[in-house]
């Protein structure tokens, strides 16, 4: 009688743990669901996350972290989480994919590269819009002790490519390259290959002087791998130092090497003239009207990027980007922190880009 009761005892505790072991997978299924509908917002995991999240360029950053700065002043919504990643490792994050555990925006220190629309696209990432924010311009510098020259696109070309007009690059001194220069070895601190400084300065720099020779200025027709190994590979055995994305560390490295030239966003020139200064190019000095005005050699177009899916989905991303846009006028904000405006008609339709958000199209990029 006793091991009867004992038994039916048993069976009962084993009866609840079944109902309870069910529950709580019956729960589990229940959230694992409601998290899939939220997910499928943004078509992945973007409805469970509520900041905005920004990958990209690190010469846009201190202008991003500026505009989260007064965006969160109205207390409606929590700062952005920034991450300066290079504009090149932002591209690939940004087009990875939809959802929460991909980013909402995509500081670039230039435009979009088709190759990577297409990734976007394949990724599922098909709705995106371009922001223009306004101008940089590619700063060679010096620390302010060093001794004062100038130089042109051809002579920096000289300076850092790994085989100048095809042929490998033996220039130790700046004399060497030009006898007006200093005698000085050659040691430019600069940006990697993910950064879009690079890409900047690769395109508006490197190729004006790699095309001063007729020959290879011939090859981008007729072998353009070729014309791109001559032309963009930067060289590595030692006068180039790559100094990462970030652009405060050059900065710090000419301030204790008066002999070393610098590449960086100009905002961090004008941020420390009291130790480096500008390097004219071709006669011109990096200063704020030159570049506005397009005179600068170095000048180039700063874009955000803006995945448009998460756009209602995660809060705040359509304000951030007005915020940004308006932040960038001629008397804003971001022109005190180094950014220079764009053209009145840039901003306007930027304003109105930022209203309307019309996707970008493949054809845009070419």
């Amino acid at each position: 009688m006793l091991e009867r009761s004992h038994m039916k005892l048993r069976a009962r505790e084993t009866f609840n743990k079944e109902i309870l072991m069910k529950t709580k997978f019956a729960l589990l299924t229940m959230a694992t669901l409601a998290l899939a509908g939220c997910e499928n917002q943004a078509g992945g995991g973007g409805g469970s996350r509520d900041q905005i999240r920004i990958v990209g360029s690190s010469t846009v950053f201190p202008f991003a972290k500026a505009v989260s700065e007064n965006f969160v002043t109205s207390g409606s919504f929590k700062a952005p989480v920034l991450e300066s990643t290079g504009t090149g490792a932002g591209m690939s994050l940004f087009c990875s994919g939809v959802g929460a555990d991909t980013p909402d925006i995509e500081n670039a220190s230039r435009r979009m590269k088709a190759s990577e629309f297409e990734l976007c696209q394949t990724n599922g990432v098909t709705d995106i819009v371009e922001i223009n924010i306004g101008i940089d311009g590619i700063a060679v510098a010096q620390s302010n002790d060093g001794p004062s020259f100038s130089l042109t696109p051809e002579q920096i070309y000289k300076a850092i490519a790994a085989k100048p007009f095809g042929k490998e690059n033996t220039y130790k001194k700046w004399s060497d390259i030009d006898a007006s220069l200093p005698s000085r070895p050659i040691s430019v601190y600069g940006p990697p290959s993910t950064s879009g400084t690079r890409d900047a300065l690769t395109e508006l720099i490197m190729e004006v002087g790699c095309k001063t020779d007729p020959a290879t200025k011939a090859l981008k027709d007729s072998n353009k791998d070729e014309y791109e190994l001559i032309c963009h590979e930067i060289r590595t055995d030692g006068p180039y130092l790559d100094a990462g994305e970030n652009d405060n560390l050059i900065v710090q490295k000419l301030k204790s090497n008066p002999n070393a030239v610098g590449i960086f966003g100009y905002s961090f020139l004008e941020e420390n003239l009291d130790t480096v200064r500008g390097i004219a190019i071709s006669g011109v000095q990096p200063d704020y009207d030159a570049i506005a005005s397009g005179k600068y050699p170095g000048a180039r177009p700063l874009f955000i990027y803006v995945k448009k899916q998460h756009v209602g989905v995660i809060p705040g991303i359509q304000e951030y980007v007005t915020e940004f846009v308006k932040a960038g006028t001629r008397d804003g904000y971001l022109v005190k922190t180094g950014l220079i405006a764009s053209p009145e008609a840039t901003r306007t339709a930027m304003l109105e880009a930022a209203k309307n958000l019309p996707l970008l199209k493949k054809d845009d990029l070419k």
